[in-house]
């Protein structure tokens, strides 16, 4: 349980004016980080929480919010503090009550992710490291698609799962593929576009019939690797499809790079939480090293 006490007078010193009774209970949303919704005098703010260890990962999804918001693009909740106490990391936004969203507000994210994709930069990379999870992502600047995805995300993961004891076919078929990454992408220089990162269905939500997204872990990069997870879990309607293709249309051969975004993904997943998501990886890779050995 969180030193609330002291969250709580770190809080205000930020000027959020905490109410009488506070009332901090747990709310859904915390899939990694424990989450929270607490009273002030003026409106409810959400809270995340973690040991004081976990700092970074806190500071820089305030700055990927920040990012996204700069992009004026998509919704994303105001960050009102964050940093630590003794023992405490904690990470405070605003409360967004969320509904049921419409076909509608489908459309809107579709139309909105592709003008956030808009917004570009020279090289591929981000100012900082992040995390995917709680998993360390590394975003440094470099020229090169293929060398960022092969060396950080790719190798990244996959020496993560040889040191949890995943090896053997998922290391043999991850090497080919690694070794040939460049020939997926003989046809495609990818736009250097501002990514959330990490859009599942859980990360994204309809308020006033305007789409919000958040938790985000940031970088700049290729378009379709947004793309690629909306579509690993679900929680995205045709609308949201049709809308972000006729704003801005994939390119050709974009199905066989969406499966090495995936797999990105997926390899995360194995790493967080086990084997349960190992088959998967191998499958992935497998058909992936098929369509570049065509």
């Amino acid at each position: 349980m969180p030193s609330w006490q002291n969250i709580f007078a770190a809080l205000r010193e930020d000027g959020i004016s905490i109410a009488e009774d506070p009332n901090p209970h747990p709310v859904g949303g915390g899939d990694i980080s424990a989450a929270w919704r607490i009273n002030t005098k003026s409106a409810a703010v959400f809270i995340k929480t973690e040991p004081v260890e976990l700092l970074d990962m806190f500071e820089a999804e305030a700055e990927g919010l920040r990012e996204l918001l700069g992009a004026k693009a998509v919704r994303v909740p105001e960050v009102l503090s964050y940093g630590a106490t003794e023992h405490d990391a904690y990470f405070a936004i605003e409360w967004i009550e969320f509904e049921q969203p419409t076909s509608d507000t489908e459309k809107l994210l579709g139309q909105q992710l592709a003008v956030l994709h808009r917004h570009c930069k020279e090289r591929f990379g981000w100012h900082r490291d992040n995390t995917i999870g709680k998993t360390p992502q590394h975003n440094q600047w470099v020229n090169s698609w293929v060398e960022f995805f092969k060396y950080r995300r790719l190798d990244f993961q996959l020496q993560l799962a040889s040191e949890n004891g995943f090896d053997g076919e998922l290391q043999l078929a991850g090497a080919y593929l690694s070794e040939n990454l460049e020939l997926l992408f003989r046809d495609y220089q990818p736009s250097i576009s501002l990514l959330h990162g990490d859009l599942w269905g859980g990360n994204w939500a309809a308020a006033k019939g305007q789409p919000v997204i958040f938790d985000p872990a940031v970088y700049y990069g290729d378009r379709e690797s947004d793309i690629a997870m909306t579509k690993l879990f679900g929680g995205f309607g045709p609308e949201f499809y049709a809308a972000y293709q006729d704003s801005w249309p994939m390119q050709t051969g974009y199905e066989d790079r969406l499966k090495l975004y995936q797999l990105y993904h997926v390899l995360n997943h194995l790493n967080l939480f086990g084997s349960a998501y190992l088959d998967r990886g191998i499958q992935l890779i497998q058909e992936i090293n098929s369509s570049i050995s065509r």
